[in-house]
Formats: structure tokens, C-alpha cells, sequence
């Protein structure tokens, strides 16, 4: 089982969190101005490396709050 550290409530369990995808995905500057297309492009591609990889997740067993986590994607080692 994963075991993801808490910046607030420390080492804890998966279950104790949800993922929110990946980290650092910029929300667009004018979204109505975006096409069907481009707003397709923006909601559902992201990057799928094997290794290291930027992700949010939320502690929702615990304090409730976001925060970023590199882990690393084919060993769940996190940095």
C-alpha cells in the first residue's frame, strides 16, 4: 500500500486521500474564448510519463487539503 506524507498530518495511507490529477495545470486565462476542441485538449490530456511525475492530491480522511506530491509513476517512490 502507498504510504503519502501529509505536509500537515504526516505519513498516512492511501485510503486517507484522493488524487486530483496531475500538479502544476494551468486553468485557461479566458475559457469562453476557448473551442470545443481546445477545451477538450485542456480537460482531458495530460502527461503520462514512466518516471517522476508532478500530482495533486487531497487529504480527505484527514486536514482536507491540497497539496503536490512527485511520485515517481512505475515504483511510488515520492520525493
Amino acid at each position: 500500500m502507498l504510504s503519502i506524507p501529509c505536509p500537515w498530518c504526516g505519513h498516512r495511507d492511501e485510503t486517507e486521500f484522493r488524487y486530483g490529477g496531475q500538479a502544476g495545470v494551468a486553468y485557461p486565462p479566458d475559457p469562453m474564448a476557448l473551442t470545443d476542441a481546445e477545451w477538450a485538449e485542456y480537460v482531458f490530456m495530460r502527461d503520462n510519463p514512466k518516471g517522476f511525475f508532478a500530482e495533486r492530491w487531497c487529504h480527505t480522511a484527514g486536514c482536507r487539503r491540497w497539496f503536490n506530491v512527485v511520485r515517481h509513476t512505475v515504483t511510488n517512490e515520492i520525493r
